[in-house]
């Protein structure tokens, strides 16, 4: 065996009881307590400083995120309804140009003078 293969199975049997020790302490309930509370801040701080961005564009007179997305919404409605209607549209023209279909004679009536 060479130094190399040595190094390699040291390094492995380290690895492994170090992930061992790190997983059971990452479940600790002091770690996930104090890792809760510090995400906890962090959000806390991000919806305060996106209320004062929004309060800030509205001041400025431009349209907030809300703002935007709730016009988005309204394009994507008027985009759809389009499209609705150019199908609409465009069957009611498939009728109108498809010639007019005139009823079969029934099996009991003479036959018309142009037949």
């Amino acid at each position: 065996m060479n130094a190399w293969d040595t190094w390699k199975r040291g390094f492995d049997a380290w690895e492994d009881a170090t992930a061992t020790l790190v997983a059971r302490w990452m479940q600790s309930p002091l770690v996930l307590s104090a890792s809760g509370a510090a995400l906890s801040a962090a959000l806390r701080a991000k919806a305060q400083r996106d209320a004062e961005v929004a309060r800030w564009w509205a001041a400025v007179g431009l349209p907030t995120r809300r703002d935007q997305e709730r016009l988005l919404h309204a394009v994507n409605q008027l985009h759809s309804r389009i499209g609705d209607l150019e199908e609409r549209l465009a069957d009611a023209e498939a009728r109108a140009a498809a010639p007019a279909r005139q009823p079969a004679p029934q099996a009991n009536e003479p036959p018309t003078a142009g037949a």
